[in-house]
């Protein structure tokens, strides 16, 4: 089975594409995907397809969507070459009180991107930061578009779509981290500046295009995006700016940032979005 995710959805067994076309069963298999080899019980699938309000014939209608998808399996299994014994209900599978999609061993965009982005923060880590770029590019390639764009997504799949974004932009904050600290700040700039207009009160992004500037010779530019994001802090949130970005603030007003790291070393833990990083 090959699974994509990180853009539109796109689900096959043996070549043979398994998405259908109708909303709710699209939902159906993007949860599934998401959460493929794990058990997504009735109960939930029903909450992502009505929310608090299913109708009495919730759960006939999501088997009714399983008996659907299983039909897709079945022709896809038939085009097959390889003589597979496998049956429609060993990959979508009924367990007591849900359903599983077992993806075997096929290939899942969303598996490949966490083993590429581990590598990443592994050589991170270990201080390779060419390695660090090279891992985190490659993973954060496999991205075409927001996850599950094309899906209409209910609380459980906004859950997932939300969490995907926070390890994308965990990955990319790194990949950026890891190319200041080789000192590529000026080839940077143009991505900073359309990332920092997007994520407009993201200190990690904010600090990091402070950096890029200032090395840049555009020290007073570094200093006005600081005060750009402190207004939008304590306008939005009501809030002050991290303490290390007020550090990284005060060394560039006092010209006294060390250009030889992307971050002052001791502030190095601020910068990662999660512990996942």
């Amino acid at each position: 089975m090959n699974i994509e995710i990180l853009g539109t959805l796109a689900v096959s067994v043996n070549g043979v594409s398994i998405t259908p076309t109708a909303p709710k069963a699209r939902q159906v298999l993007a949860l599934l995907a998401v959460r493929a080899d794990q058990v997504v019980p009735m109960d939930v699938l029903i909450e992502e397809l009505w929310d608090a309000e299913p109708p009495r014939t919730a759960r006939t209608t999501v088997q009714t969507y399983v008996l659907h998808l299983r039909e897709l399996i079945t022709t896809a299994l038939q085009d097959s070459t390889g003589g597979s014994r496998l049956t429609a209900k060993d990959v979508l599978m009924t367990f007591p009180g849900g359903y599983l999609l077992r993806s075997g061993d096929g290939s899942s965009d969303i598996r490949e991107f966490e083993r590429l982005s581990d590598a990443g923060y592994a050589a991170m880590d270990a201080s390779d930061f060419a390695e660090a770029s090279r891992y985190l590019r490659e993973a954060l390639a496999l991205w075409s578009g927001p996850a599950l764009v094309d899906i209409q997504a209910g609380k459980q799949l906004e859950t997932e779509v939300k969490r995907l974004e926070e390890t994308r932009l965990c990955a990319l904050d790194q990949r950026i981290e890891a190319e200041l600290r080789l000192g590529q700040h000026r080839s940077l700039l143009a991505e900073l500046t359309v990332l920092v207009r997007r994520y407009p009160t993201h200190e990690t992004l904010c600090g990091q295009y402070m950096l890029a500037l200032h090395r840049s010779g555009r020290r007073g530019e570094a200093l006005d995006a600081y005060q750009r994001l402190r207004n939008t802090l304590v306008r939005s949130k009501g809030l002050e700016p991290s303490a290390w970005l007020r550090r990284l603030q005060r060394s560039i007003l006092l010209a006294g940032a060390d250009d030889n790291q992307a971050l002052p070393a001791e502030e190095r833990k601020g910068v990662r979005l999660s512990t996942a990083c």
